[in-house]
């Protein structure tokens, strides 16, 4: 059996980019551990967890800005539909730009209500409460980041998009290391450094999106009307994926406010341990992202036999991939650990559950890739059932926290990761059995 076919190649030409620019996205989250890591004092570290952590909570609730505008791009773009490339377009630019608007406005609320969940730590939620002032502001920037991106990906223009990706990433590091170790600004270093780098972000990419419209004919009159389409479809369409988005992000809310409660140590030591899932993820999810664009046309054009080699092709890279990551964990992760934090204490935990860390690619490689199948195919209902399904066995896992303490928080990872991907398998292999895949949809984003 071959390794590498032709299929494999055009599936890396998509990945390979989306994971550069995601390796860059995962080093800023490891310079953010290791530079408040350093600081002396695990309330910091603690602070910029339970910050991150809720700010990522409220922008990953609206992923699908990102999510349904590839998927549905890369049908349109696959039988060249121009008004419907317009429509995908401009819908969720409104809504992501109008919602980012309101979180900035209303940010105070939002802070007040998460402070009021974590715990009782002052200390540690005096930095998350600083932290999240200052992120919040860059709302209608990443929100509308999302959606050129996930537009981008919808016609396969990717290079160009990562390279912005990747700069602005680094322009973030730069900026975290000038703030946090010379100017000493701590936790609103961090921050700020991430709501200038977005914002330059937002610049580039609205840039690259005018061009690479020219370059597919899109001109205005695609244009006219669609400012003033309801949004009543597009949300509509988008429900279950919203759902399935929140429900997502319950495990990794309740993996930081559980750590929390069980004392500050525990916190920062997850918040160390979750850098190894983290990037792990983002490597994977190139993968994903090149599934999402190849079914998202696969599923535009009706075509049975390029999507299973897709498939197939995904299969094979992304789980050597996962292999790898499992194998590198096993022989350096004591190392990474010292890297990211200098106390003794954190070390000597973080070794302690690094067995967790080694075993989770393995189990985590299919769910990415199925997520890419199903959101390119805008399957969102069945997206939303396999996350109920699989949240549910990760709060029965939680059961066990009584007796097995931390150990039980990543053994209902674990199981949540397991389930994920089984459910959306079933799913999969019973549509395509009962060859209804490729069922038609009563969408209309044209309005």
């Amino acid at each position: 059996m071959k390794l590498f076919r032709c299929t494999d190649k055009e599936l890396w030409i998509l990945a390979f980019p989306m994971i550069l620019s995601n390796i860059s996205v995962a080093l800023l989250g490891l310079v953010d551990t290791m530079v408040i890591g350093h600081l002396g004092n695990p309330v910091y570290l603690g602070g910029v967890s339970l910050g991150t952590m809720a700010t990522s909570f409220l922008f990953m609730l609206l992923l699908f800005l990102r999510m349904s505008t590839t998927g549905l791009t890369a049908q349109a773009f696959a039988i060249l539909d121009k008004d419907s490339l317009a429509s995908v377009f401009m819908q969720p630019m409104i809504l992501a730009m109008s919602t980012g608007i309101v979180i900035t406005i209303m940010r105070d609320l939002f802070i007040h209500s998460v402070l009021l969940i974590f715990g009782q730590n002052y200390e540690v939620l005096e930095q998350a409460q600083v932290f999240m002032h200052i992120r919040l502001l860059s709302a209608p920037a990443t929100l509308s980041n999302l959606v050129i991106l996930g537009w981008l990906l919808g016609v396969q223009c990717v290079r160009a998009p990562v390279i912005i990706l990747v700069i602005c990433n680094f322009i973030n590091i730069i900026l975290n290391l000038y703030f946090v170790r010379l100017l000493h600004w701590n936790v609103f270093g961090t921050a700020t450094a991430t709501v200038i780098a977005d914002y330059i972000a937002l610049f580039l990419y609205m840039v690259l999106a005018c061009h690479v419209m020219k370059l597919h004919g899109l001109r205005l009159l695609h244009f006219r009307n669609k400012l003033q389409s309801k949004l009543r479809c597009f949300l509509v369409f988008n429900r279950d994926i919203m759902l399935r988005s929140f429900l997502l992000q319950l495990c990794p809310v309740s993996l930081t406010v559980l750590s929390a409660r069980m004392g500050c140590e525990v916190l920062s030591v997850n918040a160390v341990l979750i850098n190894f899932m983290n990037f792990t993820s983002y490597v994977l999810d190139g993968f994903a992202h090149a599934v999402e664009a190849y079914s998202g046309q696969s599923y535009g054009a009706r075509d049975e036999h390029r999507l299973q080699s897709i498939w197939y092709a995904a299969c094979r890279q992304a789980g050597f991939v996962a292999i790898f990551f499992s194998l590198f964990y096993a022989l350096f992760g004591h190392q990474i650990i010292l890297i990211l934090t200098g106390l003794p204490n954190l070390q000597s935990l973080a070794n302690y559950y690094l067995p967790w860390q080694i075993i989770l690619p393995l189990l985590g490689v299919w769910c990415y890739l199925l997520d890419g199948m199903f959101i390119g195919a805008t399957r969102g209902a069945d997206m939303r059932n396999s996350m109920v399904i699989a949240l549910s066995g990760y709060i029965l896992t939680l059961l066990t926290l009584p007796w097995l303490g931390n150990h039980g928080l990543w053994l209902g990872m674990a199981v949540f990761l397991t389930l994920r991907g089984l459910c959306l398998w079933i799913i999969w292999q019973r549509n395509w059995r009962n060859k209804t895949w490729f069922e038609d949809k009563d969408i209309n984003l044209n309005n």
